[in-house]
């Protein structure tokens, strides 16, 4: 298999649903650890509303303290043209954006029903062009903690919408953990078939504990990237239930065995998550932390 590049969320996705609020000078030291052990594509910050995402108030101080570097990405999330003046200002090299799904979680996220958020993304993207790349999130797209099901056709007529604004690459996310390895086969295929020159990314939470299988899935299925988080810490804060991510460091260990490339160092994607889990003083669920890499026989 071709390798895989993996993303780090952990200091955006993975830290917006802790209720320890992690210093600025914690997130940083985070973020060098990430690029320390190989990451050269991260999610740093979340330009949202700061009353409902307070973990994220200090996007635009974590932006300054980054270290300049050309070979890795700086990845920020935003909703709405507000957010990515923001993430524009504060020096992103690229923008997420996010859009759900299933109407009745966007309602919640973002305040109006998904194809509304496509018609705001459309104006956005457009002052993006020659700017910083745009990419799409799309969430819920295995499933709806509101509205339970979400077809593929609906699925497909929302990344249809979406790829007018012809995104740099399209993801996946299965925000609440609901998926299985046939559900993720079965919506990245299809996707693929129809919009073959959109790359997939692919965003999975561990909430039932299907995430690496569905991991290995996507990969299957002909997605190129696959997002992490190390220690499996994460979550949403308008999902109900929702967990963590997949673990960074339990993805790199299969895919090691596998042999198949990603660039990070499981050694130090291990230290990385030790050291989160002693930051936010709490145990992380991620499993390769706690049991090391494959034995060493001398």
């Amino acid at each position: 298999m071709a390798a895989i590049e993996i993303v780090e969320v952990s200091p955006r996705d993975g830290l917006q649903n802790e209720k320890t609020l992690l210093p600025t000078a914690d997130k940083l030291t985070l973020i060098d650890r990430a690029i320390a052990a190989g990451v050269r594509r991260m999610e740093v910050a979340s330009f949202v509303n700061l009353k409902k995402v307070p973990q994220m108030a200090d996007a635009e101080a974590v932006m300054s303290g980054l270290p300049a570097r050309a070979d890795v990405t700086y990845v920020g999330l935003a909703l709405n043209d507000r957010g990515f003046s923001r993430a524009l200002q504060a020096g992103v090299d690229e923008v997420n954006f996010a859009v759900m799904a299933s109407d009745t979680f966007n309602q919640r996220n973002q305040g109006a029903d998904a194809f509304e958020t496509i018609g705001q993304l459309e104006a956005i993207a457009a002052r993006a062009r020659g700017a910083v790349p745009v990419g799409v999130t799309v969430g819920t797209a295995f499933g709806c903690p509101f509205e339970g099901e979400v077809s593929v056709d609906r699925l497909l007529s929302i990344v249809e919408a979406l790829a007018v604004i012809a995104p740099r690459e399209i993801a996946l996310a299965d925000t609440i953990g609901v998926a299985t390895p046939r559900d993720v086969a079965k919506r990245v295929g299809a996707v693929r078939a129809r919009f073959p020159k959109i790359p997939i990314r692919c965003h999975f939470h561990n909430t039932r504990n299907t995430g690496i299988a569905n991991a290995w899935a996507a990969i299957e299925a002909g997605a190129a990237t696959l997002d992490a988080s190390l220690g499996g810490v994460g979550g949403c804060p308008f999902a109900p239930a929702a967990t963590g991510n997949i673990a960074t460091e339990d993805l790199v260990y299969m895919l090691d065995r596998a042999g198949i490339e990603t660039g990070l160092d499981l050694e130090a994607c291990i230290d990385a998550a030790r050291w989160l889990e002693e930051a936010l003083g709490h145990s992380l669920p991620g499993q390769v932390m706690k049991a090391g890499g494959f034995p060493d026989a001398a």
